[in-house]
Parts: C-alpha cells; structure tokens; sequence
C-alpha cells in the first residue's frame, strides 16, 4: 500500500526532526528527494559508528561507510547534491520545486528565504505547494533566532521541571522527544494541507515549532490546576495524587495503576494490607492524597516480600495494572516487535543483507488494506543526481559532469 505514491516531496532537511519527517513520508510511498550540500552532505552522516563492508566502527574505515544514525532516518529518501548558494543551483531546486508538491526544510530559520527559496519565492514558481519549515522555536517570536537542539527545547519549554524525583534536578526526557514528537504533528499537517489543496487549489505555509509541540503534551494534564494549588510538579516515576507508580519487588521492578478504590482494595487484598483501607490516613481518596508518601512506604513494606513473576500473576488475577520496568536489553530483544514489524533489521542502501546488530524502527500502526512499502536503506550522498537530474531537469551526462566540476552538484 502507498498511499502517497503520487506525491513528490523536496526536502533540505538535517539532523533528526526534518529526516525524520522525510522519512515517515517516504514510508507512506511519497519521493522524497533530499537536498544536500556537494562534498558534505547532512552533518549526521559524519557522526559514528560507521557501518559498512568491514563491519560497525567508531571511525569511518571505507567510501563505504555510513553513519548509523543517518541510517535509522534516511530509509526510502532519494539523495541529491545541490549547491543553494550558487545561483543555477538555487535556479534547479526551483524547477524541482515546480514539479513537486511539498517542500520541507529544518534549517535555521529565515535560511531558506535568504538564500531565495522561501515559501514566497517557491509560491511564485508552484501557487499548489505545501511548504513545510520546523524549527525550535518556529519561525516568529522572541526566541526565534536562539540555538535550539532538543536539550535547549527541552529546557525552555519547562518539561524538564515536570520530569525526574520530586526531590531532585529538573531532568531530560531519554529520546529527543521535540525532535521526534515535532515531525509527526507536521506530516499529519501536511496530509491535511494536502487534502485543502485537493479542495481547493491552494497552497499553503506550515510553520512547525517543537517547544510549542512539547507545551501541547505537557498540558493534557491539568498542570495550571497543580501549579495553582502549589503542588509538587514533579513525581518521577510515581503518580502526583494516589499510589500509581513504581514499587522494588526481590528480583526486580514493577510499576503498578490503582488510581481507582476498587483497584487499591484489590492491591491490598494481594499483597495482605486489608486493614490499610481501615487506617484515618488512607479510608478517602482525599486522605490518600494527603499522606500520599506514607501510603507508598506501607504498600512497599509488603511488596518486598513478591518476586516479579508472583506480583504479576496475583495482581493481572484481580485486575490490578501492572508491568515488569525490563530493561531494554530485555525490550530490544522481544520477539513481539520484530513480529509486528516495529522493529526491523538495519540494511545498507542496495542490500538485502542486514548490519550485524542493527536496527531501524518500522512503522507503529498495521493497516488493514496492505503493508506500507519495503524501502531503500539510506543513500550515499549524491547516489540520485543522474536519476533526478535527468528525469526532472531533462539534464545529460556532459551537463552534470560539467555541474559537478564547478560545484553545483
């Protein structure tokens, strides 16, 4: 199933939040063509270990190699060179641009506009497109022009004070979550830009901001409601008002939902604290809130005598939620994700055979109608000019040899 097979997509996208979107795209069947700097390319590609013919390094060994990282977000993106800089190169993404009906980009922002090829001057060659920039902080307000990886948006959007123990430091989110999170808000938004297009004929601007993207998670819980009774925000692995959360067992760590009375009596039937419910400090679901601490202490005196195994069975048995906290050598090497395809083997660009201990993450939802297309493992940078440039710019082997020679491609 390609759902988007007939949809081209010009992307001048680095780093993760714009291959990321390059690549959920291509997944979906779009060509997604990625515009990359002669002789430099993404600055992932230089960032090890390495994979190639001999195998993972630290250090790239042969012409070979590419970058892991560059690997899990490139898969099914075509690769081109183009000098924007150079007027003929600005002029040759403007063709491509013309012939295409999304444009992508995660520069810095206003980059794109100075070099000519912002949404106005692209609109003037292609009214229809969708023109897509994510930055991290968008393109407009006060922080606009600030150095922004995801630590720093993790930082200013305030959701590290929601994340870690409520005694200690503000802490980041283990994946790049405005990085990761950012991108799929915008293909969603695309697809709807798309759809208005179909309607209507027009094209549109799409201007995605990852700390605004991390402010819409954050307050699908009423935190405005926590800040204002001057509660803690931070719970760590806990819940903030009842005994939700994550408790040592003798061989390990479960983390349990009893946010319901129902629920807890179960817990303490299991676990042989019916008399808690009885106690002045734990009978209402006010009181448990207000010796919150003092119910997670009583609660964990009784579980260290479970192992994972028996805490498990006892509590599924009474309808208690609960899960082992694995590991994620224990995660990584679950038959349940290679099953549905979440997981799947990392493979060079022409190459069926899988990179020894490799992985790229697959796509999350199955559909009904057929599997999403098998693609490509990420290219060598420049592996499409002559296809691209050829089919699109009806340019010839002299042109490119000549282009080539003078550094526009």
């Amino acid at each position: 199933m390609k759902p988007l097979e007939d949809i081209r997509v010009l992307s001048v996208t680095v780093f993760l939040a714009g291959p990321f979107l390059s690549m959920t795209l291509a997944r979906f069947g779009a060509e997604v063509i990625k515009v990359e700097m002669p002789e430099v390319g993404d600055p992932i590609r230089n960032v090890g270990p390495f994979a190639g013919p001999e195998g993972i390094h630290p250090e790239r060994r042969t012409d070979e190699d590419l970058s892991i990282r560059f690997l899990k977000r490139s898969e099914g993106v075509k690769s081109v060179t183009l000098n924007l800089k150079d007027p003929d190169g600005r002029q040759m993404f403007l063709e491509i641009a013309r012939q295409s009906d999304v444009v992508i980009e995660n520069l810095s922002p206003g980059s794109m506009k100075r070099l000519g090829l912002g949404y106005e001057e692209v609109a003037k060659v292609n009214p229809g497109i969708v023109y897509c920039s994510i930055a991290g902080y968008g393109q407009t307000g006060p922080y606009k022009d600030l150095p922004a990886h995801d630590h720093q948006i993790q930082a200013m959007s305030g959701i590290m004070d929601m994340n870690g123990a409520t005694d200690g430091p503000p802490t980041r989110i283990g994946v790049f979550v405005g990085d990761l999170v950012t991108p799929l808000y915008a293909a969603y938004s695309i697809l709807g830009a798309l759809r208005h297009k179909e309607k209507t004929g027009e094209g549109q601007y799409l201007d995605a901001s990852m700390i605004d993207t991390l402010a819409t998670l954050m307050f699908m819980e009423p935190m405005e409601y926590v800040l204002r009774d001057g509660l803690p925000v931070r719970a760590g692995n806990d819940s903030r008002g009842s005994a939700t959360g994550l408790y040592r067992l003798s061989d390990g760590d479960v983390i349990i939902t009893v946010g319901t009375t129902t629920r807890l009596e179960a817990l303490f039937k299991v676990i042989g604290g019916e008399e808690l419910m009885e106690e002045p400090r734990f009978s209402t679901p006010t009181d448990r809130e207000s010796n919150i601490d003092d119910l997670r202490v009583e609660i964990q005196k009784r579980f260290t005598r479970f192992n994972c195994a028996d805490a498990i069975s006892r509590l599924e048995a009474v309808g208690v939620p609960i899960a082992r906290a694995r590991t994620l050598p224990e995660a990584i090497e679950d038959t349940h994700f290679r099953d549905r395809g979440t997981l799947k083997p990392m493979r060079r660009h022409g190459s069926e055979e899988p990179i020894e201990a490799g992985i790229i993450s697959g796509f999350p939802i199955e559909f009904s109608g057929g599997a999403l297309p098998q693609l490509e493992g990420g290219a060598p940078l420049g592996h499409h000019n002559t296809e691209i440039y050829s089919s699109l710019l009806d340019l010839d082997g002299a042109k490119l040899n000549e282009l080539k020679k003078r550094g526009v491609i």
